[in-house]
C-alpha cells in the first residue's frame, strides 16, 4: 500500500494556503488571545557573559499611573536618541550604547535594570548605575525598596579564598555557595554598602550566556521579593500590641456575659462587641492585601532559592541557609498577626451571636410577661364592662320609667287615667326587662365583627 505524503513544493498544498489564511481570518478568535499567548514571552531573561555588570533598583510606585514612568523613560530616550517605549507598555528593553536598560512594571513596584559589559576592571570597580545621568536617577518616580549590583567574573585560577573576596564587600562577613551543579560560585554579604545597594559576585566556571542570564534574573528576583515580604513586617509589629489589647477586651466581655443582670447590661456588652468587630474589620481591610502579598512573595523567594541548586562550600554559609533563617521568622510573625486577626473576628462573631441569643430570650420573656399582663387587664376590663352594662340597664330603665311617669301624670290631669302611680310601678319591671333584652341583642349583633 502506497501512502501519499505532501511536500512543500506540492501544488495542491500551495493552492490550499490562501484558503487556510482566509479561514483563519473568519475564525471567532477571542480579542485577548494574542496578548495572552504572548504573555509567555514577556519579561525574558537577559543574555549575559563574563564581564557583565548589572545594577537593579526596584521602586514602589504607590499606585502612580504608568504615564509618570513613561514620561521619565522618554527623557532618558531623548537624551540618548533611542526609541522610547509604547505608552501602554509594561516592560521596555533597549540598548543605549554604553549600557542596556530593562524596565518592568509590576503590580506594586517597577524594576530598572542596567547592564554594562566590560572585561578588565576588578569586581564592583565600574558599576552600571554610574553610567546613568545623576539628575535622571534622582528623579526616578517612586521609592527604592530594593537595590543590587551583580558583577560576573570568570573563575580565577587558582580559586580565591574568602579573605581575598572580602575586600569587595567592605570586609563584611561573607555568604557563599556553588550553584547549578558547581558550574558557578556566588559571593555576597547581604549588606547595604556605601552606595546604598547590595552586592553579589558571580564567579563563572562553565555557565553559558543564557544560563548566566537566568541565574542573574533569579538573584535579582530573590532580592526584590525578599524585600517585598519584609514590607509587611513593620505593619505586623505595629498591630501586635493593639491586637493583644483587643484580645483582653474580648475576654473581659465574654466573662461579663455570664454576669449579665438585665437588658441594659446586654445592650452595653453588645455595643462593646460591635465596636471591636468594626475595628477588626477595618484592620483586616487595611492589612489583608499586604499579608496576602507577603505570602505570595515568600513562596517565590523559596522557589528561586530552590532553582539555584546550591552546593555547600565547607566553612561557608549558603544562601539557602542564610535567607530562610532570617526571613522566615519575620514572615511567620506576619502570618501569626494575620491569623490572630481572623481568629479575633471569629471569636467576636461567636460572642455576638451568644449575646444576641440572650437578648432575644430576654425580649421573648418580656413579651410573654407583657401578654400575660394584657390578658389580666383584658379580663378586668371585661368585668368592668359587664358592671357598667348592668348600671347602664338600670340607668336607661330609670329614664324610661321617668318618661312613663310624665306621660301617666299628663293623662291623669286630662282625666283619662285614674291611678298613674300604679301604671308607673308596673312599668318598672317591664322597662328593666326590655332594656336588658335590647342590650343582649346588641351584643349578639356586634359579636361577629369584634
Amino acid at each position: 500500500m502506497t501512502v501519499y505524503v505532501p511536500s512543500a513544493a506540492d501544488p495542491i498544498l500551495n493552492d490550499a494556503e490562501p484558503a487556510i489564511v482566509d479561514t483563519l481570518t473568519r475564525l471567532p478568535i477571542h480579542p485577548d488571545r494574542d496578548r495572552l499567548f504572548n504573555e509567555l514571552h514577556t519579561r525574558p531573561f537577559p543574555v549575559l557573559d563574563n564581564g557583565s555588570r548589572i545594577s537593579q533598583v526596584a521602586l514602589l510606585h504607590a499606585g502612580r499611573e504608568v504615564g509618570v514612568e513613561f514620561a521619565h523613560l522618554v527623557k532618558l530616550c531623548e537624551r540618548y536618541s533611542v526609541l522610547p517605549p509604547a505608552p501602554d507598555s509594561s516592560c521596555y528593553y533597549q540598548n543605549f550604547g554604553a549600557f542596556e536598560l530593562r524596565w518592568e512594571r509590576h503590580t506594586e513596584f517597577s524594576t530598572y535594570t542596567f547592564i554594562h559589559r566590560e572585561i578588565g576592571p576588578a569586581a564592583f570597580e565600574r558599576l552600571a548605575l554610574n553610567l546613568l545621568p545623576t539628575g535622571w536617577l534622582a528623579e526616578l518616580p517612586g521609592q527604592i525598596i530594593s537595590g543590587l549590583h551583580i558583577d560576573i567574573q570568570p573563575m580565577p585560577q587558582p580559586e580565591p579564598a574568602a579573605d581575598q573576596i572580602r575586600d569587595y564587600f567592605e570586609n563584611h562577613r561573607l555568604i557563599s555557595a556553588w550553584v547549578v551543579d558547581k558550574r558557578a560560585r556566588l559571593w555576597t554579604a547581604y549588606r547595604i554598602h556605601r552606595d546604598g545597594l547590595g552586592r553579589i559576585l558571580v564567579h563563572n566556571r562553565e555557565l553559558n550566556s543564557c544560563q548566566l542570564g537566568r541565574l542573574c534574573r533569579r538573584l535579582l528576583e530573590m532580592e526584590t521579593y525578599r524585600m517585598m515580604v519584609l514590607l509587611a513586617f513593620p505593619m505586623a509589629k505595629n498591630l501586635a500590641p493593639e491586637l493583644a489589647v483587643m484580645d483582653h477586651q474580648l475576654a473581659t466581655v465574654n466573662q461579663q456575659i455570664n454576669e449579665i443582670g438585665g437588658l441594659d447590661d446586654e445592650r452595653r456588652l453588645l455595643g462593646q462587641l460591635s465596636t471591636l468587630a468594626a475595628r477588626i474589620e477595618h484592620l483586616r481591610s487595611e492589612t489583608n492585601f499586604r499579608f496576602s502579598a507577603a505570602r505570595a512573595y515568600y513562596e517565590l523567594v523559596l522557589k528561586r532559592l530552590g532553582e539555584l541548586r546550591e552546593q555547600e562550600e565547607p566553612g561557608m554559609q549558603t544562601f539557602g541557609e542564610f535567607l530562610p533563617r532570617r526571613l522566615t521568622p519575620a514572615f511567620r510573625t506576619c502570618e501569626a498577626v494575620s491569623s490572630q486577626l481572623d481568629e479575633l473576628a471569629e471569636r467576636i462573631d461567636r460572642a455576638s451571636e451568644l449575646l444576641r441569643t440572650r437578648v432575644d430570650l430576654t425580649l421573648e420573656a418580656q413579651n410573654q410577661d407583657l401578654l400575660h399582663s394584657m390578658n389580666q387587664r383584658g379580663a378586668l376590663q371585661l368585668q368592668l364592662q359587664q358592671a357598667v352594662e348592668g348600671l347602664s340597664v338600670v340607668a336607661i330603665s330609670y329614664y324610661v320609667v321617668g318618661l312613663i311617669k310624665y306621660l301617666a301624670g299628663s293623662l291623669h290631669e286630662l282625666g283619662w287615667l285614674a291611678e298613674p302611680e300604679l301604671i308607673v310601678g308596673l312599668s318598672v319591671p317591664v322597662c328593666l326587662y326590655l332594656v336588658w333584652r335590647g342590650v343582649q341583642r346588641l351584643h349578639r349583633q356586634m359579636g361577629p365583627t369584634q
